[in-house]
């Protein structure tokens, strides 16, 4: 399995030929369309399977995390687009849902809602929801894919969680884990009062996130872009602090660059 980092939290993996994206972004101005709101952009780029791509996963339906004009590109004919299954609630539970799940409905994409724990094959590759938590508190998974033996976990943009264990239990060990690492604080009208804590893995959770799932490598995502201060505030030197917080542990790490991708 190859695995290639797309930007922010963007991944393609290509098995024999056959190919998933998870949380594709291809439009990073389209997150902060409407808002008044302006940031650094992440650097982002297209799947090299695009218009072929078997299936898209988007560990939640945050617009830098569910992209519907990227996933429409990159799917091939009737490819779908799976997602964690709603909680319910009205739109100011889930005002930050609002603008993917409008979009996924207007390109008409098919869709399927995954609930925690349940499995499903696409072309070669067995692909498994995983609890995560989000911040907002909107629904969100971890994915697990397996094909030809190898095994990926992609974390989205979760905060740290007591899952860790069972998920290395049930789908590990994995041959890589691709984390945030950036742990924003936000500040959001619809989420008040606001949390002082990381709203994803920050450096040093994220480091014993990875050894907690057992991973053998760790591919570090979602960091370079969308810093706003008193909305979305990140830390600077956001790899190299984690880097340095995983300095000591025994997992390989794999700092690729946007683009780049690593074989399993």
């Amino acid at each position: 399995m190859r695995v290639r980092w797309l930007g922010w939290a963007g991944v393609e993996l290509e098995a024999r030929g056959q190919h998933l994206v998870i949380d594709l972004l291809g439009d990073p101005d389209g997150v902060l369309e409407g808002t008044g709101l302006s940031a650094p952009m992440p650097t982002v780029v297209p799947p090299r399977a695009e218009g072929e791509v078997l299936a898209g996963l988007c560990t939640h339906l945050h617009r830098d995390h569910t992209d519907a004009g990227a996933l429409a590109k990159a799917l091939r004919p009737n490819g779908s687009v799976l997602h964690p299954e709603s909680f319910g609630g009205d739109e100011q539970e889930n005002l930050w849902t609002l603008k993917a799940d409008g979009e996924l409905d207007a390109l008409r994409l098919p869709r399927r809602e995954m609930a925690y724990w349940e499995t499903t094959t696409i072309g070669p590759f067995t692909i498994a929801t995983v609890p995560a938590v989000d911040t907002l508190g909107d629904p969100q998974v971890s994915w697990a894919v397996e094909a030809y033996g190898k095994r990926v976990l992609h974390l989205g943009d979760s905060m740290f969680h007591g899952y860790w264990w069972r998920a290395a239990h049930r789908y590990g060990p994995f041959d890589a884990v691709l984390t945030p690492i950036n742990g924003p604080v936000v500040c959001f009208p619809h989420r008040q009062p606001p949390s002082p804590f990381p709203a994803s893995l920050d450096a040093a959770h994220a480091a014993v996130a990875a050894r907690l799932l057992d991973a053998k490598v760790a591919v570090p995502i979602h960091y370079d872009g969308f810093h706003i201060d008193g909305f979305y505030a990140t830390q600077p030197h956001e790899l190299g602090r984690f880097l340095e917080a995983a300095s000591s542990e025994t997992y390989a790490i794999a700092d690729l660059a946007v683009g780049e991708e690593i074989t399993l």
